[in-house]
């Protein structure tokens, strides 16, 4: 249950007072602004109300155990409580708008597996609440606003590629992005999903009215499906098929130029980087609407056994992907020297 959901269950049934909509949007506003503390200090409410929430709900429901920072200061790592006591991560980023994006965790831990990936290993534990994924938000909103050497204050994007796969836990994403859409100022395509392919929900969210407009990333990592198989075990036969056939139906239902699939490609060395790997890929791609690729350095991960493919060869894949009509684009390594790029994030514990 949302947190604003629980206040007021909470008011009708301790409180025997039914709050108006107009007091739930002014909860709301209080909970994004980064410059009050507490319920206490929401002046638009009445005292005594103000009292009564503040001795029943915690002002944020995830608790910050220790926050890192990279060498080039330009990324940041915060591991997170809930409070049933389960550690999660969140990193928040500089980007080349000069501001600042968020990578949000939507589970605790990933049931998908993929086998380059830290936070597969750790099996699913929980989903996120939406309350405790729109807190990564206000945690971080919190911790620039006090941060003297940052000079830029705005979080302009957010990006659902931390722990945990957004498309199994399809209502509390939804639920805490349209609530970030409504009472900020991000726009629908300043927000990202990452899926690794759950094509239940994907398809689900096409004739969903509710779902935002937001973007969306397909992790594929192969174009060929025993191939991928090996490096996301989850995947399900005629996977590739499928994911051609729902990109055609989600340009149908999102008519935009800037609705564009990402279609997301981690490079991991004699694996899946190969020449022929990357004319597959091409060629795969061309079949699917609105697309681009945007290939990702593999991030070391101890145990994996995989090493990232060099930048020679890098330049070479991308140039091939490129010679198919495709826009492809390379992401930026920020946070590794902490664990907090693509596919590092795992800790359980505060890291001490």
């Amino acid at each position: 249950m949302y947190i604003l959901d629980k206040i007021k269950q909470f008011c009708e049934d301790d409180l025997q007072k039914k709050l108006p909509n107009f007091r739930l949007k002014q909860l709301q506003l209080a909970l994004l602004d980064p410059t009050l503390d507490g319920f206490q200090d929401i002046t638009t409410l009445p005292k005594d109300l103000r009292v009564q929430i503040s001795d029943k709900f915690d002002w944020l429901t995830v608790e910050s155990k220790k926050v890192f920072e990279s060498k080039r200061k330009d990324t940041f790592k915060a591991v997170l409580q809930a409070q049933d006591g389960q550690l999660f991560e969140s990193v928040l980023m500089h980007n080349n708008r000069g501001q600042w994006t968020i990578c949000v965790s939507s589970q605790v831990g990933c049931a998908m597996g993929c086998t380059f990936c830290a936070t597969g290993k750790m099996g699913l534990i929980r989903n996120l609440e939406a309350h405790e994924i729109i807190d990564q938000y206000r945690f971080w909103q919190k911790y620039l606003l006090n941060n003297q050497n940052v000079e830029q204050k705005r979080i302009s994007n957010i990006v659902f590629m931390g722990m945990g796969e957004p498309m199994a836990n399809y209502d509390n994403v939804k639920k805490a992005i349209n609530v970030l859409l409504e009472y900020t100022d991000l726009g629908p395509t300043k927000i990202t999903v990452s899926s690794v392919g759950v094509l239940t929900n994907l398809n689900r969210l096409l004739k969903d009215e509710s779902w935002p407009p937001v973007r969306i990333a397909i992790s594929l990592h192969s174009p060929d499906e025993v191939e991928r198989k090996k490096i996301v075990p989850t995947s399900i036969p005629g996977f590739h098929d499928k994911l051609i056939e729902w990109s055609h139906a989600y340009a149908r239902a999102f008519a935009s130029r800037s609705h564009h699939v990402t279609y997301e490609y981690t490079l991991i060395s004699g694996v899946n980087d190969r020449v022929e790997d990357a004319h597959a890929l091409g060629e795969f791609i061309a079949k699917t609407a609105i697309s681009k690729v945007n290939v990702i350095p593999l991030n070391p991960v101890s145990g994996t056994g995989f090493k990232r493919s060099d930048q020679s060869q890098i330049k070479k894949f991308k140039d091939i992907v490129v010679s198919y009509g495709l826009d492809c684009t390379q992401r930026k390594t920020m946070g590794d020297d902490i664990d907090a790029a693509c596919g590092q994030l795992a800790k359980l514990e505060s890291e001490s």
